[in-house]
């Protein structure tokens, strides 16, 4: 596997280089004592204008209110015309008195920086509404490449003459607001972002997004381009982030019940295992930390090597059809047939009933890794990150995908809520995406994966996992990441 340089070339801020397998990253290490740079690095930047108060949205919309307070720029939320959510917004301080909420539309038309976070297919279906109204020389703002995707399957393209720039959080909305609250009193602690300049007219994007990036609380920040983000971004979601880990622990629920365990027990060993134990030692001491605190290395490198093949197949299917545009395409059928009537939950299975009852009881019990369920879930995480590596990513790309977003954001909060719950309240794509493609994990680990656990380990691949260099680009990444406490309530 080899590595891409990303260069990282700023005005403003100080960049730093930071070593990965095979070269070197230019990175920004974020941190509230760069909030003072924020009006130079947006120059020519008066109104922020954040559209949609989804998750990421409503995160967005407030931290970058609070970090630039004082600055005399403004930050300025649109909705659409009678949205549902112009009351949570109006109770978290954006109103139509002070000119901080209004509709979506003239937001766009009066705003020097216009983010859009609005819904994929939304933004899909309404984005030349958004060009049409945008001022001369306004910044269109993204927070993923999905557009960038839909305009090259339809032929179009962004407007001429405006900046296209992405700040991109590697972790749902909710911990970019929690951890940024939270570094008010540990300095820098956030979610990390990469950006992407995709048009930069007038010199100045870079800025801008570094600006947008260090406001949101990212620890460091990470360049990538707009094509590249969309294809880690949607693979991730369907793969070890969210689809492979809801294959894999109902594949693993039942896998211990048929062997004679109780509900809370198979609970136990499959969705909280990967959620608690083994998400928090990959989070402090990385992934071969794993390895070592499942307590039978043996039994951890039978289940590594029965699934990291099968694993593969299935990023690769997946990342093939991210890159034609065929799962674009699923998600925009699937919002027509959906238009109107809700998309059906899969909370309600047997499996999830026992998870209020694991956690009443996590406070009388140190719970060990389950070195089945960890050597299927790191061999996974493992296949995706050497897909991606193989694709050509930057490493801050691959580990931030593949590691970091799921161990300091996404799985502490399934810890608390619970994976299903997760799937049942993440964003329209990720919820298509995890159930079309975690049926499909579900049965390899199943059909190929957990009757092959038992043949001696494939030596190679092991020694190829402990030799990963993901293992030096994830401490790499580690070091600029504040010591905080990412557990949930």
């Amino acid at each position: 596997m080899t590595s891409t340089q990303s260069d990282l070339h700023s005005s403003v801020f100080t960049t730093e280089t930071m070593a990965v397998p095979g070269g070197t990253e230019t990175i920004l290490r974020g941190g509230r004592h760069l909030f003072g740079l924020l009006p130079d690095a947006f120059a020519g930047i008066r109104r922020i204008g954040v559209l949609g108060w989804g998750s990421q949205g409503r995160a967005q919309a407030q931290n970058l209110r609070d970090s630039l307070e004082g600055t005399g720029i403004t930050v300025t939320v649109g909705l659409r015309p009678g949205s549902s959510s112009a009351d949570d917004a109006r109770a978290h301080g954006f109103t139509e008195t002070d000119g901080t909420l209004g509709d979506w539309l003239d937001v766009a038309a009066t705003s020097d920086l216009v983010i859009l976070l609005i819904a994929d297919a939304a933004l899909a279906a309404h984005h030349e509404e958004v060009f049409a109204a945008l001022r001369p020389g306004a910044v269109i703002g993204l927070s993923h490449g999905f557009l960038l995707g839909h305009l090259r399957a339809t032929g179009g393209d962004f407007p001429p003459g405006h900046a296209v720039v992405a700040v991109c959080p590697k972790g749902m909305g909710d911990s970019v607001r929690r951890l940024y609250v939270q570094g008010k009193e540990i300095d820098g602690a956030g979610i990390n972002s990469s950006i992407a300049v995709h048009a930069d007219p007038d010199g100045r994007a870079t800025d801008a997004a570094l600006a947008w990036s260090v406001a949101l609380g990212s620890p460091y920040t990470f360049a990538t381009t707009l094509h590249a983000e969309y294809l880690s971004d949607i693979v991730g979601e369907r793969a070890i982030l969210l689809g492979a880990v809801h294959g894999l622990v109902e594949c693993l629920y039942r896998h211990f019940l048929l062997g004679g365990d109780d509900p809370v027990t198979a609970y136990e060993r499959s969705c909280e295992n990967v959620t608690g134990p083994i998400s928090a030692t990959i989070s402090r001491d990385g992934l071969s930390a794993v390895r070592t605190r499942s307590g039978d290395t043996d039994a951890f490198d039978r289940a590594f090597t029965a699934a990291y093949r099968p694993a593969r197949d299935l990023v690769a299917e997946i990342y093939d059809e991210v890159a034609d545009g065929t799962e674009l395409r699923s998600v925009i059928l699937a919002e027509q047939r959906l238009a109107d009537r809700p998309l059906s939950r899969i909370g309600g299975t047997a499996m999830w009933s026992a998870g209020a009852e694991v956690r009443a009881r996590r406070d009388t019990r140190d719970l060990p890794v389950d070195p089945l369920t960890a050597g299927l879930f790191v061999a996974t995480m493992t296949a995706q990150i050497d897909e991606f590596a193989a694709r050509g990513h930057a490493w801050s790309e691959i580990v931030n995908e593949s590691v970091i977003e799921a161990v300091d954001s996404l799985l502490p909060y399934m810890h608390a809520r619970d994976i299903a719950y997760m799937v049942d309240n993440c964003s329209r794509t990720a919820r298509l995406g995890t159930r079309r493609w975690g049926p499909r994990l579900q049965s390899a680990y199943e059909q190929e994966v957990l009757p092959a656990a038992d043949a001696p380990a494939d030596t190679g691949l092991v020694d190829a996992f402990t030799a990963n260099p993901v293992h030096q680009a994830l401490a790499a990444a580690a070091k600029l990441r504040p010591a905080v406490d990412i557990s949930l309530a």
